[in-house]
């Protein structure tokens, strides 16, 4: 079992590194899909209640098995094993307060539209931070201003997870991680779980020390299953038989724990689990209520619907950016907005053929449309500012915007007493796609993209 689930694992690991990548993102789009924040921010009933059943069933799988940055977790710990030959866990106590306290922290805030908190502490948006920043390093953007936050949060997130995965195992996911601490209440009543038999249990100590989630108490003979993995690393440890991975609904290793009282700390996971769904629902319910916020600059991606609706749901996993083939895509530096996908044109323009931020997307933050739709889709608007046209400013005929704008929606006028055209736009007609602020020899003083508030 234990292979299996490495083999399983690593798979896993392989197709959200490569859909991170931007390779095969059709194909594997499924491996963002899986993944538990992205699909109850996209209110996707069908996956979450899949993910609940499996933790239900068989205990936190997700966490060993499809979880990237828990498969992450583990290679860092295997390395340690590896080195020193030893594993030296000990049964640490659940700490309640800080597990508990961090979750309802993190519901609060995502009631209260503080979506940064999520590209912080999510699992499958720390290790999209950690795979775009590699191939910023490769492609030498790393340190360029738009990824320059991308890349000092994803070098710090690397750190702290590597290093507490090294020294503790799992302690990311039984102390932050927000999706660890709600499937862990799951799996307290799962059917199938590791199960410490008394009888054989000659009290060695050797899985408590294997144990990377420090939740085996040899002493009492007692398995906390709110924090347990199912690596299954002590079943192959148990050289006495003495545990087994078996039907124990309803059960606790090595004692009955049914008769405990309920402590304060599940209490307040209860409260912090409603406060997730709720915010989620209520950032559905304005998005789709189209309540605007204080406008940026910037458009973001087509699909969105509008940009309140989009930030709510956005992970900022970055697997749009990755997507994008042309360069558009890159996160905000704005606080409010960090390191979420906006569009910038320097390096490109968002091709009315083009879908691939659409296919990706695990969150439905981009609802996938066909490459025939775009053509219909208006995402921004191109907006002059003469002064710094090279029409005014060098005294030459230009056109560049008219020429290379896919729909039309630039024309060049004659101002009165003018002897040279200058370019004119209708906002109504025009869909947002850059193409104009891309070619501008004005290196796009002169015209400039704004995002709707509201797409059409």
């Amino acid at each position: 079992m234990k292979r299996l689930r490495i083999a399983l694992g690593v798979a896993f690991l392989v197709c959200v590194t490569l859909l991170l990548c931007g390779l095969w993102p059709r194909q594997l789009s499924w491996a963002g899909t899986l993944q538990f924040l992205p699909s109850l921010l996209a209110l996707n009933l069908a996956v979450i209640a899949a993910l609940l059943l499996l933790t239900l069933l068989f205990g936190r799988i997700y966490c060993s098995v499809i979880c990237p940055l828990g498969v992450f977790q583990d290679a860092f710990y295997a390395l340690r094993v590896r080195l020193f030959k030893k594993r030296r866990q000990s049964f640490s106590p659940e700490k309640k307060g800080l597990r508990y306290g961090v979750f309802v922290l993190f519901c609060v805030l995502l009631l209260c539209g503080v979506q940064a908190v999520i590209a912080l502490v999510a699992p499958y948006s720390v290790y999209g931070r950690m795979v775009r920043t590699v191939l910023c390093i490769a492609e030498g953007s790393a340190w360029t201003v738009p990824f320059l936050t991308v890349s000092l949060v994803a070098l710090l997130s690397f750190l702290l997870v590597a290093l507490l995965a090294f020294f503790g195992g799992r302690t990311w996911c039984n102390t932050v991680c927000p999706v660890g601490t709600l499937l862990g209440f799951f799996s307290r009543f799962a059917v199938l779980r590791p199960v410490i038999d008394t009888k054989k249990c000659v009290s060695c100590g050797k899985c408590e020390r294997g144990c990377k989630s420090s939740c085996i108490d040899i002493k009492n003979k007692r398995i906390d299953y709110s924090r347990c993995v199912d690596c299954f690393d002590c079943l192959s440890d148990c050289k006495f038989g003495a545990l087994k991975y078996r039907f124990a609904w309803r059960r606790t290793a090595g004692a009955d724990a049914d008769d405990q009282p309920v402590d304060a700390g599940r209490r307040r996971f209860l409260a912090g689990s409603a406060l997730l769904v709720g915010a989620s629902v209520s950032a559905r319910a304005k998005a789709a209520a189209g309540e605007s916020v204080p406008s940026s600059p910037r458009p973001v991606p087509p699909g969105a619907g509008s940009r309140e609706r989009f930030f709510n749901k956005c992970t900022a996993c970055q697997v749009c950016v990755t997507a994008c083939p042309n360069g558009v895509l890159r996160p905000s530096t704005d606080l409010k907005h960090l390191m979420q996908p906006e569009m910038f044109f320097d390096k490109g323009y968002c091709r009315p053929e083009c879908n691939a931020c659409s296919l990706v997307c695990p969150t439905d933050a981009i609802r996938p449309f066909a490459r025939e739709q775009k053509a219909d889709m208006h995402w921004g608007y191109a907006t002059v500012d003469l002064t710094h046209c090279v029409v005014n400013t060098d005294g030459v005929h230009c056109g560049n915007c008219a020429r290379h704008c896919p729909v039309g929606a630039i024309r060049m006028v004659l101002p009165e007493g003018g002897s040279r055209k200058v370019p004119a736009v209708d906002a109504e007609r025009c869909i947002g796609c850059g193409a104009c602020e891309h070619l501008c020899p004005a290196k796009g003083a002169a015209i400039r993209v704004v995002g709707r508030e509201i797409q059409r």
